[in-house]
């Protein structure tokens, strides 16, 4: 599995992750919205720690400059 993911995207990810977790557990955001959000939170997380994501490969993208 190449990385496909630069340490921006990674970073935005990973903020946004905690951003989602935060809505949910204030109570900001409920029910299956708040489930999804949760559900995509972890991904973003995953996807962060490994550099690489699936969504990527089909289209081609990766990231424009030297990822290791």
């Amino acid at each position: 599995m190449k990385k496909n993911m630069g340490s921006a995207d990674k970073i935005i990810r990973f903020i946004l992750a905690i951003i989602f977790v935060a809505l949910y557990f204030t109570g900001t955001v409920t029910g299956t919205l708040g489930i999804v959000l949760l559900v995509l939170a972890g991904v973003f997380v995953l996807t962060s720690l490994v550099s690489f994501c699936p969504l990527y490969a089909p289209f081609g993208l990766t990231c424009k400059t030297s990822v290791e």
